[in-house]
């Protein structure tokens, strides 16, 4: 009996437990020799909502209650979920439709993000684009690294998703296809260098879905941006021509 065997056997034969939820690179086929296996139980009872009980080479185990699975308000936990297995349910489907939950946003809840994390990428850029107008080429380029998360966290809730862990961004556009030419635009090779010369199709893709005012709100720190994507290049979605568009004058 191997290692996964044995947990869902000693599953079963528990009572209290409601399901058993395979994650992680095993549950996506991805496992290589160094993989361990990422297991969440759920339990009816439990002292403490969500807790490791065991934590080795092999196994990562997780065991939680059937209401902190239901509970989809840590952001950090819910990609955890996608591509998840669920090898026993005891609640009829139920458990299938809280790690479903988990592992899709809601329109409102993409739409939230969307905005929260376009501006927070808004705000490293225009941090990226003073220091390389202030002639530190070195702390431009640190800060354009580090808007590159938003940058992900941004797109992804643009279409109505969560962003992936980095290490399945390729899972995730293999698996799930975004629209048009993002697959090649997020490609993970070319992200490192892409946080400015992604923007105006970034910025396209956010008016297109009602989020203008996001981008307006910088005022002509806006315009200080588009023009150092200038110098980094250009970029076209789907063939749409990413347009520059008036802007009303806010704050320095």
């Amino acid at each position: 009996m191997d290692l996964l065997e044995r947990v869902l056997a000693g599953s079963a034969a528990d009572p209290g437990v409601r399901g058993v939820i395979l994650t992680g690179s095993h549950a996506r086929g991805l496992a290589t020799a160094h993989s361990d296996l990422d297991v969440t139980i759920v339990l009816a009872e439990l002292d403490d909502p969500w807790q490791h009980r065991v934590r080795n080479a092999e196994l990562d185990e997780t065991v939680c209650t059937v209401e902190a699975l239901a509970d989809t308000s840590v952001q950090r936990r819910r990609y955890g979920f996608r591509g998840a297995r669920v090898l026993l349910d005891r609640l009829d489907g139920g458990i299938a439709a809280l790690v479903e939950r988990q592992a899709v946003p809601t329109p409102a809840e993409a739409t939230e993000a969307a905005r929260a994390m376009l501006d927070a990428y808004v705000n490293q850029l225009y941090r990226a684009v003073k220091s390389r107008r202030d002639g530190d080429p070195p702390l431009a380029h640190l800060d354009e690294i580090e808007a590159v998360p938003w940058l992900l966290e941004t797109v992804f809730a643009l279409h109505g998703r969560l962003r992936p862990y980095n290490k399945y961004l390729p899972w995730e556009l293999s698996t799930h296809p975004l629209p048009g030419d993002w697959n090649v635009l997020l490609t993970p090779a070319d992200l490192p260098t892409g946080a400015l010369r992604l923007f105006p199709a970034i910025a396209d893709l956010a008016r297109r879905h009602g989020h203008s005012d996001v981008l307006d709100s910088w005022g002509t720190d806006l315009d200080l941006i588009m023009a150092s994507c200038a110098d980094a290049g250009r970029l076209r979605v789907g063939h749409r021509p990413v347009a520059r568009r008036d802007r009303h004058a806010g704050d320095p």
